[in-house]
């Protein structure tokens, strides 16, 4: 399997990152299935209905919060591309993905995302949109003003999904004992733009 996601947005290098699939998807390339390639994006809503007519593979799509107010907090694109579009987007691009369904990643913080009445609202917000839930353990760094929800808040918080009767996973956490996890690879560089400190002044 190949996923397209890490330190930046793909569908912000559309050209680039779609000539990559494609040389992986050729069949005098790596051959691979379209379904066994996975491209995740934080909400461009123009590019995911470009990258549907042009190289259609399966979609991850970073949600984290189940509402609009919350994830303009969490993810500023959502300012520009709010849930409504989003998951019209996502709707029109199962037509034509190579999977009938699209994930959402939802990662975990404790007391910000993670309530029971959250749970039921993200059921709300997704009902109709053929989709699978990836509960994902926030891995921590220097700074990063969110902790990690307890294990018992993530299985209430899956609970409720299941009994909707969405599917909903919880992903393990691999490298977090060497700071070596999913989103903790730049935990440590010296932020010269104060980047950091003025994003949790918006927070």
């Amino acid at each position: 399997n190949v996923v397209m996601m890490g330190m930046g947005e793909p569908l912000a290098n559309f050209d680039n990152v779609v000539a990559a699939m494609r040389l992986m998807l050729d069949d005098d390339g790596y051959g691979l299935s379209r379904r066994r390639v996975t491209l995740s994006t934080s909400g461009l809503v123009p590019a995911i209905d470009r990258l549907r007519e042009e190289c259609p593979v399966a979609l991850a799509v970073s949600l984290h919060a189940p509402d609009d107010a919350l994830r303009d907090r969490l993810m500023p694109i959502n300012r520009k591309y709010p849930l409504k579009a989003l998951l019209a987007a996502c709707v029109r691009y199962v037509e034509k993905a190579p999977r009938d369904f699209v994930t959402f990643e939802y990662v975990m913080l404790a007391g910000v995302n993670d309530g029971v009445g959250q749970a039921h609202t993200l059921v709300k917000l997704v009902r109709d949109v053929p989709c699978k839930i990836n509960l994902i353990p926030f891995n921590s760094f220097p700074d990063a003003g969110y902790t990690r929800s307890s294990p018992e808040a993530v299985a209430r918080f899956r609970e409720v999904l299941m009994a909707a009767g969405l599917v909903a996973t919880t992903r393990k956490t691999r490298g977090d004992d060497i700071d070596a996890a999913c989103g903790q690879l730049a935990g440590r560089v010296h932020d010269r733009t104060k980047r950091r400190l003025r994003r949790m002044a918006e927070v």
